[in-house]
């Protein structure tokens, strides 16, 4: 008798239980799961033809084109479901039922990986400095794993909290916002740029005081702006009010009327990002008699800064600037 059981079991890629339910009738038939996968995912349908193919000893590609799927799918669902050898249509049909819950566990409701992740960001790491450094520290621990786009969301989309918000000012870049993923930033190349590999040496040690900072903070929905000059050497702020006009001329008008405010012995140059904004740099220079020295691409002039610059930008940001 076993041995029918051994033939008939793999004739029909089903084990032993199965069929005994099959045989027996409806008092013996598993209870229905009470899920119906949402179009786009395989249905049990599906993943019986995936074990049929997978016992006549048909390929992936085989068994996706039966099904008019793409063969990384049928390939996924085999790889995480056991493989070949072992894989079975009920506990693969329950495991996509549990990933398909809404909403998940949050990673950094782990208290662990939270308090690390936190101790980390409060020391100025990057968010995927962290990631990549929890692998190294904890190579056993799978709970103490955390990718550094789930991060900078934990930071930086409302309801999450699973970070401290204010934890945001830590980052680098200073922004309180993610930029999505594959954003391209327009601008047209600045003619007659002077980059900040010229400046004079004395503008790096900060021993000289007259040498500014300068950014433009962009308030929500774009609707509104301020301009920022901080001083090297004593992070002294002045604040350029543009409103919502922050092109070319109202950001040369504003510099100007910055510039004539102050001495010239505390106004020797001005470093500034690559950004359209500043456009007007030669005639900013031509009438105050101060040079403009722009960045690098991608490095602002203020990143590197103290948490207290971010939060100067999330201050001016959230008051009558927002």
């Amino acid at each position: 008798m076993s041995g029918i059981w051994g033939k008939g079991h793999k004739a029909v890629g089903c084990a032993h239980p199965t069929i005994l339910r099959v045989l027996r009738g409806s008092k013996y038939e598993a209870k229905a799961l009470p899920w119906t996968p949402a179009p786009g995912r395989l249905s049990i349908a599906e993943r019986e033809e995936i074990l049929l193919g997978l016992t006549r000893g048909e390929s992936m590609s085989s068994i996706a084109r039966g099904l008019g799927r793409s063969p990384s799918t049928v390939t996924r669902e085999v790889s995480v479901n056991g493989g070949s050898a072992n894989y079975r249509i009920w506990p693969a049909h329950v495991r996509a039922s549990e990933e398909a819950k809404r909403p998940k566990p949050a990673k950094l409701d782990e208290p662990a990986l939270c308090a690390k992740v936190t101790e980390w960001l409060e020391e100025f790491w990057s968010p995927k400095e962290i990631a990549r450094r929890l692998v190294v520290d904890f190579p056993d621990d799978p709970s103490m794993r955390i990718s550094h786009e789930t991060i900078y969301q934990s930071l930086f989309v409302q309801g999450r909290g699973e970070l401290r918000r204010e934890l945001a000012r830590c980052l680098r870049s200073g922004r309180t916002k993610r930029r999505p993923q594959g954003f391209v930033q327009k601008r047209g190349k600045i003619p007659d740029m002077v980059m900040i590999s010229e400046r004079p040496a004395e503008i790096e040690d900060r021993a000289v005081p007259g040498h500014w900072e300068g950014d433009l903070i962009i308030g929500a929905n774009h609707t509104s702006a301020v301009g920022t000059l901080v001083e090297r050497s004593t992070r002294f702020v002045l604040l350029l009010h543009l409103g919502n006009d922050y092109s070319a001329k109202a950001v040369e008008e504003a510099m100007r009327k910055a510039i004539a405010t102050l001495p010239s012995e505390l106004m020797r140059s001005v470093t500034w990002d690559q950004g359209s904004e500043m456009s007007n740099h030669r005639s900013i220079t031509v009438a105050t008699g101060v040079p403009i020295y722009f960045c690098d691409p991608h490095s602002p002039p203020l990143t590197g800064q103290s948490c207290q610059s971010s939060f100067l930008q999330e201050s001016v940001l959230g008051g009558c600037y927002s």
